[in-house]
């Protein structure tokens, strides 16, 4: 019998879907307080998960989920740094 490999599933925060983890975006909040876009998916830190897909983005700051899920604040100029970084991963 043949060891199958576990494919790792997450769930976006944006839509409640479960992905494979590679088809999502992870933001961290990492030790010293701050959130980014982590784009190899191996950085420590609290993570979050949203598709490649600026609606599923929106309504994860919308609703207040990527604050709940990260469990802390996030600054206006955080969010506007996020969606910079959000789009540049998306193009």
């Amino acid at each position: 019998m043949k060891n199958i490999k576990k494919i790792p599933l997450r769930t976006c925060i944006g839509c409640k879907e479960k992905k494979q983890k590679k088809e999502l975006i992870r933001i961290i909040r990492n030790s010293d307080g701050r959130i980014e876009i982590d784009i190899t998916g191996k950085k420590s830190g609290r993570g979050a998960y949203v598709c490649y897909n600026i609606e599923c983005f929106e309504k994860a700051l919308k609703r207040g989920r990527l604050q709940n899920a990260l469990k802390t604040e996030i600054t206006e100029n955080t969010i506007i740094e996020l969606q910079k970084s959000f789009n540049n991963c998306i193009d």
